[in-house]
């Protein structure tokens, strides 16, 4: 009988398995792809990981007698026997502090280590023999050229300035291979004083000197470890073996802490977002499936009124009823289960872990079981309903329209959720509980709120179009508006579009927004990290390699200063860096340094004497130094004229260095200034008239320069001298400070003072009672002008200022400035660009692009999960589709009767064929406009925007979830499934409209 009643309801036993097919790939291809997503997301985040995160080191004050090998050996069994950490080896290590002093008179000592460590050789470049020896060691580049020592000399190395020293002998010059990687990443192996450790080898250990070292043991714990593969908790497994270990005398240090907890967050964010998405996707589908249930059960009812005609009990009723349910489901969930797996394995881009497989395998079987069962369950309290009725209401074809309580109360408690989910959405920045699927909770009740208005308007609208005559709409409308279950198909068809319309816009909001992280945090589409000698050499070389300005821009970042400062080649800002309009105008801070640069800059110096007029003013002879900068590198060039007598003297001092290109930059004038028996300094000025430079001569300054205040400023701490530039000369006199320091200094201002700056943030406390100044720019607090107030800048966030780098170096004088050195490259910066910076003396020590910070921050688990959430709506417009399908096989023999009896009436052929598909046709596309309706509203309702990041990342603004080309993309999509449906499903009755006979007009 049960395999009978589903022959004869083919098509709507075959919605079923359709329904069920599609439950069962969302829920058998979430274990597979969570699975997979986690574990990669995992290796993400260990592998963007210092080194130092990823290393276990352990650390024993050991005593020696007589083998070093037997003693190391065992402090390694007792950390590994306690320590079990599966596929990791122990790296070993011996270090003792010792004092480097040589045996002459008055030599300065200076603390240096003395180590071993397994595979020293292999992890360093060595000019040398490798020491395998006792007394054989090998130093580092650095410490060879400060103690001036070669390979055969002999290391005076002791335990104290006094002891007897330890025979050493240099075999080997190294230089540290990777200084970040793992092997490194103990710091009792780095530089712990002035000198770098001394390595030998371990047999050296045996020597009493050495006798009581530090034992070290570091562990490189494995990836799959790290990424918690199999549910493996290395925290747990720590903290387990620490208290023995300390027993032991054995204390541990664990930085791999941070980084556990950034693997837990993502794999949970993975988590959370696929059970989210595949429990939205679920119920949708558990809800398609009742409407299919209570669509097909006017075809039920005649076999539930025959069964208890024939006596049969209420349980055997249920049973043959639901029943027939059963093959269609269990056939959908069988096909359903390869379809989940190939969805979770394209998607995912491949497998889990091997040591994972059998959680995917049992997730399958889990999730295809709790399909069946609770669609299962569903549909048989859709019968269940039925067996209340008596049987002649069970035979009666005439159906009911009148609308249960159960389903107002049940719309009520909807959106009363729905409200609630708002509440939490907008109450912080992390939605939480409802918070999370409050746009889908809202899209459903504004649905449920139109689906009401619907029935009302399509009754009212079909009975006025017939009595109008416009037959084909009014057969449309009131088909839709007396189909039982239209109402529902509608809300699921709604929620089903506004979910494809959400999901596929935050996708690419959240492309945006890693789009706009990117660009805000690097600042240019590629940056390189650079090791430079000096700013200004730093400042040369990036000119020297791209003169024309457009495609390189020297830049550094000093994070230290408060507030943070980044420093600019202004000038090529415009040009290279990924601008935004949260970083105000690109033209601010380049316009303000060209307004305040004297118009005619002094020239560089390139001779190689000077020649200074001066007259001195005091009664006892004095000295005054010049002091310059070479450009080419940022050297300090010094030019003394000492002993001049009181009277005007012309003076000349050399400074060859300055001979070399580009040449040197005038920096300063100091004096010297003895104090009188009085106390007080020696009165009388010194008066500046002129400087040249000899060979080839050229004036670097006269009169128009001396005599202009503004080119001068003195020393921005203590007190300072007494200038006067009256007559086209500078007159320098040293002030009585008293007790306070006194100034000595008289700087050429060669930029605008104050400083132009943009500011970003709150400005520092100091400067509500002060004037705005910064100590970063030489010595003192040198002032600073805001010029632009901004909310964000670039590589430096919602905090700190931006700079003029050329105007902060040559306020800095001859200081050099702080900070890291980055040069930013244009998008359309040739290949070449790396090897010129190479050539003009930088060193390239880091290289990151726009594309390789999204893809890290594209590894991030809600990121991730948001993939899974976009086939999960998919599958929802699939399952309303199928809705529309199952309700409208559902209705078809009834409504073709009523169509072959308007025909018998006279209605033409060709509108009732339009009323078959119209009817259809309204249905679905009320539903895919609300959809789109209730999306947009569900936008703003919910404030929402880009998914958040894991680490809560908010510096700009994040984009909305519906662009246009989001929303139109979503709109044909599922105009374009539906669509499909609706023309299969209307197609039946068409052709039985069609096979009519016409009746007389």
């Amino acid at each position: 009988m049960i395999l009978g009643a589903v022959r004869a309801r083919a098509a709507q036993s075959f919605m079923v398995l359709v329904l069920a097919g599609l439950l069962t790939t969302a829920a058998v291809a979430a274990p597979w792809y969570g699975l997979t997503v986690a574990s990669r997301v995992a290796a993400a985040d260990v592998a963007v990981a210092p080194a130092a995160q990823r290393v276990l080191s352990t650390r024993m004050q050991g005593t020696i007698s007589g083998n070093a090998r037997a003693g190391l050996d065992e402090f390694g069994r007792s950390v590994t026997g306690t320590l079990v950490i599966p596929g990791a080896t122990a790296l070993l290590g011996a270090v003792r502090p010792m004092v480097y002093r040589p045996d002459t008179t008055s030599a300065a000592s200076s603390a240096v280590p003395v180590a071993y460590r397994d595979d020293f050789c292999r992890h360093v470049r060595l000019s040398g023999s490798c020491p395998s020896a006792a007394g054989q060691a090998a130093i580092s580049g650095d410490a060879a050229k400060r103690l001036k020592l070669k390979a055969g000399d002999p290391i005076p190395v002791r335990q104290s300035p006094g002891s007897p020293q330890l025979p050493l002998t240099v075999t080997a010059i190294y230089q540290i291979d990777d200084p970040s990687s793992a092997y490194w990443a103990n710091p009792e192996f780095r530089a712990q004083a002035s000198l770098d450790p001394i390595f030998t080898a371990l047999a050296t250990f045996d020597a009493p000197q050495l006798a009581t070292p530090v034992f070290a043991a570091d562990i490189d714990v494995p990836e799959p470890l790290l990424r918690g593969d199999n549910g493996y908790d290395l925290r747990s497994v720590v903290n387990a073996a620490k208290p023995d270990l300390l027993g032991d005398g054995i204390a541990i240090t664990d930085p791999t802490r941070d980084l556990q907890r950034q693997v837990r967050d993502d794999r949970t964010a993975v988590l959370a977002g696929l059970l989210i998405a595949l429990g939205q996707v679920l119920l949708l589908g558990w809800i398609a499936l009742g409407l299919a249930g209570r669509a097909t059960l006017p075809a039920r009812r005649d076999d539930v009124g025959l069964l208890k005609l024939r006596g049969n009990t209420r349980g055997d009723t249920l049973r043959l009823t639901s029943g027939q349910h059963l093959p269609p489901l269990a056939a959908g969930v069988l096909a359903g289960l390869p379809v989940g797996f190939l969805a979770g394995w394209l998607l995912g881009g491949g497998l889990p872990v091997r040591s994972e497989l059998w959680l995917a395998l049992l997730g399958t079987l889990g999730a295809a079981l709790v399909v069946l069962l609770v669609a299962m369950l569903v549909l048989v309290l859709v019968d269940a309903a039925m067996l209340r009725l008596p049987i002649v209401t069970l035979l009666r074809r005439a159906s009911t329209k009148r609308r249960g309580r159960a389903a107002d109360v049940l719309d009520l408690i909807l959106i009363a959720l729905a409200v609630a989910a708002v509440y939490q959405a907008r109450s912080g920045d992390n939605p939480t509980g409802l918070g999370v699927v409050a746009s889908v909770l809202t899209a459903l009740a504004i649905a449920l709120v139109l689906a009401r208005v619907l029935r009302s308007v399509t009754a009212w609208a079909g009975g006025l179009a017939v009595h109008q005559g416009r037959l084909r709409a009014g057969l449309a409308a009131v088909q839709v508006s007396r189909q039982p279950a239209a109402d529902r198909v509608f809300v699921l068809v709604a929620t089903a579009v506004a979910m494809l319309a959400l999901g596929a816009g935050s996708l690419a909001a959240a492309d945006q927004d890693r789009s706009a992280r990117a660009g805000v945090e690097l600042g240019a589409d590629r940056v390189l990290t650079v090791g430079a000698g000096s700013t200004t050499q730093f400042l040369a070389a990036v000119r020297r390699a791209d003169p024309a300005g457009r495609t390189a821009m020297a830049v550094l970042v000093d994070l230290n200063s408060n507030p943070p400062i980044l420093a600019v080649d202004s000038s090529r800002l415009a040009s290279v860096a990924r601008w935004r309009t949260e970083f105000g105008p690109v033209a601010a801070l380049p316009a303000a340094v060209a307004e305040g640069t004297p118009a005619d800059p002094l020239p560089l110096i390139t001779g190689a004497r000077l020649e200074l007029r001066l007259t001195n003013g005091r009664p006892l002879p004095a000295l005054v130094s010049v002091t310059l900068q070479q450009e080419k590198d940022g050297s300090t060039v010094e030019a003394k004229f000492d002993n001049i007598p009181r009277g005007e003297h012309t003076v000349t001092a050399a400074v060859p260095a300055c001979a070399t290109a580009p040449g040197c930059r005038f920096v300063r004038f100091q004096l010297a200034t003895p104090i009188t028996e009085t106390g007080k300094p020696t009165p009388g000025p010194i008066v500046i008239e002129g400087l040249r430079q000899l060979g080839p001569d050229r004036e670097i300054f006269g009169a128009a320069q001396l005599g202009d205040v503004k080119r001068w400023f003195t020393d921005i701490s203590g007190v300072s001298l007494e200038l006067s530039t009256a007559g086209g000369k500078l007159s320098m006199t040293a002030p009585d400070a008293g007790t306070q320091a006194a100034g000595d200094r008289v700087y050429a201002a060669e930029m605008p003072r104050p400083l132009p700056v943009v500011l970003a943030g709150p400005p520092p406390k100091e400067w509500r009672y002060d004037d705005a100044a910064s100590p970063r720019f030489g010595a003192g607090d040198n002032p600073v002008s805001v010029v632009a107030d901004v909310p964000v800048l670039p590589a430096l966030g919602t905090g700190g200022m931006m700079v003029d780098l050329d105007a902060a170096r040559r306020t800095a004088a001859d200081a050099n400035l702080v900070g890291a050195f980055q040069v930013w490259l244009a998008p359309d910066a040739p290949d070449t660009i790396v090897a010129r910076l190479r050539e003009a003396g930088l060193t390239v020590t880091a290289d990151h692009t726009i594309a390789q910070r999204e893809e890290q921050l594209a590894a991030q688990g809600g990121v991730a999960a948001a993939r899974f959430g976009l086939l999960t709506v998919v599958i929802a417009l699939l399952l309303a589709a199928g809705a529309v399908g199952i309700t409208a096989a559902a209705d078809r023999d009834s409504y073709a009767s009523q169509l072959r009896a308007l025909r018998v009436q006279g209605l033409s052929e060709p509108s009732a064929v339009a009323a078959g598909y119209l009817g259809t046709a309204a249905l679905v596309v009320a539903g895919l406009v609300a959809g789109l309706l209730a999306a947009t509203l569900a936008v703003p309702i919910t404030d929402l925007t880009a998914p958040p990041f894991g680490d809560g990342w908010r510096v700009v603004p994040p984009p909305g979830p519906l662009g246009p080309a989001a929303l139109g993309l979503a709109a044909l999509a599922a105009a374009a499934t539906l669509a499909v449906t609706g023309v299969l499903a209307a197609r039946p009755l068409a052709r039985k409209v069609r096979s009519e006979p016409r009746g007389r007009r």
